[in-house]
């Protein structure tokens, strides 16, 4: 018997039904609501009608669902990301190379 038991390796997130949509906004957003506003005029020309279902705000280092990282932090996956995922989301919006990620799911 093996005295030391290997640990699962961890897979990345699975983004292969969602569209990864890269944006740099100029001028660059002053704020997350601006940054809210390019994402959602961008899900809306994309996907028509949509539901936010979850973001991070890097400048605030703030996300929503509130503490869903709580449950990852030892994870490669943050809370946000991984909520996203098992709800169904089928775009994703990231401006400024993570400084603000929306989650998109249409609806319809």
């Amino acid at each position: 018997m093996d005295k030391h038991p290997s640990c699962a390796v961890r897979t990345p997130p699975d983004f292969s039904r969602v569209a990864i949509v890269p944006l740099s906004p100029r001028p660059s957003p002053k704020d997350y609501r601006e940054g809210m506003r390019v994402a959602d005029a961008e899900a809306a020309a994309r996907l028509g009608d949509a539901m936010l279902l979850s973001w991070y705000d890097r400048d605030r280092d703030f996300e929503s669902p509130q503490h869903s990282s709580e449950c990852h932090a030892a994870s490669a996956v943050p809370g946000y990301v991984d909520y996203a995922l098992n709800h169904g989301a089928r775009l994703m919006i990231d401006i400024e190379q993570g400084r603000f990620v929306f989650f998109y799911l249409p609806i319809g």
